[in-house]
């Protein structure tokens, strides 16, 4: 779980970063040559610093701008020549906040971050010091028959401890740049209860497999009513 992953593994291994930027900056200015808006979002994972970041963004600007500077693909045999026009290509780096360290200095990872993306699954295992393998396996059950813990929190988010680490982490992100992007990637984002709690820290989106996006959805939309129906009974109040 704390091995040599992530940022880590590009600040031991040069060029590592740059290689895969390339190969998905050759796929995107494809899809532009064939007439597509491709949106791409460079994740970073496991950052804990700034200067962790700012290197890490800038192997990925380095590569950016080299495969700029060479001539634009021509469009693939699929294309229709008649029918493709020059698409546009966005690009936006970011990172995962993982760590409880990551989530209490948002406000400086931000300075150099286009988004923010919560990695839940590993933020809890940090933050309770959980190996998941062991504890599911082992452990949990005897401690959510023991009421030591009141659901499994890998499968629901630990509202008091998690869950304050992504409200921390959002605010003082925001805090630096008010319109950063921030949303979470793991099982969590499939949970009704947790994407609840997401809502309320003003997360933007939630990424989860493939199966859980239809409940995924529906308690996205549950949480945006709730807090609708929620401002309609305070309106009356306001008025006498």
């Amino acid at each position: 779980m704390l091995g040599t992953r992530g940022v880590r593994l590009g600040v031991i291994k040069p060029g590592l970063y740059a290689m895969q930027v390339r190969a998905l900056m050759e796929a995107a200015r494809q899809r532009v040559a064939d007439g597509g808006h491709p949106i791409v979002e460079i994740m970073i994972p496991l950052t804990v610093t700034r200067a962790e970041l700012a290197l890490a963004r800038g192997w990925v600007e380095d590569a950016l701008s080299d495969v700029y500077k060479e001539r634009a693909p021509r469009p693939s045999k699929g294309a229709k020549a008649t029918t493709a026009k020059a698409g546009k290509l966005e690009v936006t780096i970011g990172t995962m906040i993982e760590t409880p360290r990551a989530a209490l200095r948002a406000e400086e990872i931000a300075e150099v971050a286009d988004f923010f993306s919560f990695g839940t699954n590993d933020l809890t295992q940090m933050t309770f010091g959980f190996s998941r393998d062991d504890v599911e396996g082992r452990m949990m059950d005897a401690y959510l028959e023991l009421g030591l813990l009141p659901r499994n929190p890998f499968e629901v988010v630990d509202f008091d401890g998690v869950g304050e680490l992504v409200r921390l982490g959002t605010q003082r992100g925001r805090k630096t740049k008010p319109n950063l992007k921030v949303g979470v990637c793991g099982e969590h984002g499939g949970d009704p209860a947790s994407i609840a709690l997401f809502y309320d820290a003003g997360l933007d989106y939630v990424s989860c497999s493939p199966f859980r996006v239809p409940v995924a959805r529906l308690a996205a939309a549950q949480s945006v009513l709730a807090e609708a129906e929620a401002e309609a009974e305070k309106a009356p109040a306001k008025g006498k």
